[in-house]
């Protein structure tokens, strides 16, 4: 086992070699062929790779497997295209979100040769994007046997804390009708952008729900994030476009937050108006008590938190793989120019992941 500061200094040089490799969505090719190159020599690693997606697995006959995953890809720069270090923190883009999880991942997958347990390890792109072009979903149709596992561990950034399930997310368009008319005889007309009035009103008076599930708090939320309407500085608008997202607790499915949005704008419909979804993530259920699970809980000493944002989780836990969030990195400072990590995160997270797949519980 390496010291702390050997494997402090080998994180932080992985982490800024990462950075440094660009990676922003639908762009990850570079960084999964170094990926390949990385693990490539290592005998007691199988390599499967799909497109841009890498898997690479042990198959050492243990009776227990544990996936570890992480994406590639970044959003686009922001002047943090290159990485640097002062002290003890590393700056760039994708530091916390997240490159760092990735240094961590590779190094273990490098390192660790006889798990006590069989390890999957999951790199793969397009996280960043719209959903459906999602890598990992493209492993699940094309490969699933490649994520087969009894519970599944997502390094995305966490401050080293667990955070277990999420919450799903959705879009509604909905279109309000009016008439037009001259601006100069609005009378003869009826503003479609002054309908949104009554229902902006009725979502900035919204009361999300804060359901307890498996001991863990979730909160909703429910926003407009979109409004295009108007046709000229002249005419009155007949119709206006209103986009909400609505962020939505484990224990509802699709159908049911698609009926609480509607119950909450429907006062303010008409015939002719339109809701429609147009786009949707399943929310992830809290996986708290499975074996493995429970185990990175006491190795890392840190309490659980629910998710309330939307995560690859759910894509796990989907297909019955319990799935938590545990990564270095400070999931707030995720896609802003000052994105950074420090490496006492880095050395927490590797430390508790080494722990668990040696078996120390």
């Amino acid at each position: 086992m390496s010291s702390d500061e050997e494997l402090r200094s080998r994180l932080v040089e992985l982490t800024v070699e990462f950075i440094d490799i660009p990676s922003v969505s639908f762009a990850e090719t570079p960084m999964v062929e170094r990926l390949e190159r990385f693990l490539g020599e290592c005998r007691h690693l199988q390599l499967a790779r799909v497109g841009d997606n890498l898997v690479a697995r042990t198959n050492l006959g243990r009776s227990r497997r544990l996936v570890l995953a992480g994406h590639t890809d970044t959003v686009p720069v922001n002047g943090n295209a290159r990485a640097r270090v002062e002290g003890d923190v590393i700056w760039g883009l994708g530091a916390a979100d997240m490159k760092a999880g990735l240094a961590v991942m590779a190094d273990l997958a490098r390192t660790q040769v006889e798990p006590d347990l069989d390890v999957t390890y999951v790199f793969y792109a397009r996280e960043e994007v719209a959903s459906e072009h999602s890598g990992l979903e493209e492993l699940f149709v094309a490969r699933p046997d490649l994520l087969v596992g009894d519970a599944a561990i997502l390094g995305e950034p966490t401050s080293g804390k667990i955070e277990a399930g999420c919450q799903g997310t959705m879009r509604v368009r909905i279109t309000l009708r009016g008439a037009r008319a001259h601006t100069a005889r609005p009378w003869m007309g009826r503003n479609a952008i002054h309908r949104l009035a009554d229902l902006l009103g009725a979502l900035s008076t919204f009361e999300p729900r804060q359901p307890v599930i498996s001991g863990l708090q979730f909160r909703e939320a429910l926003q407009a994030v979109s409004v295009q309407g108007g046709v000229a500085g002249n005419v009155v608008p007949d119709e206006v476009t209103l986009v909400v997202n609505h962020r939505f607790a484990p224990d509802r499915d699709i159908e049911a937050a698609t009926e609480a949005v509607r119950m909450v704008v429907a006062p303010h419909l008409e015939d002719g108006d339109g809701f429609e979804l147009t786009e949707f993530s399943p929310a992830g259920f809290p996986a708290v008590d499975h074996p493995l699970l429970a185990a990175l809980q006491r190795r890392s000493g840190a309490e659980v938190e629910a998710k309330l944002g939307w995560t690859d989780v759910a894509r796990f836990s989907a297909r019955g793989v319990p799935a938590v969030n545990f990564g270095p990195g400070d999931s707030t400072l995720a896609h802003r120019a000052d994105e950074r990590v420090d490496a006492a995160s880095l050395l927490t997270v590797y430390r508790t992941l080494e722990a668990l797949l040696a078996g120390q519980s």
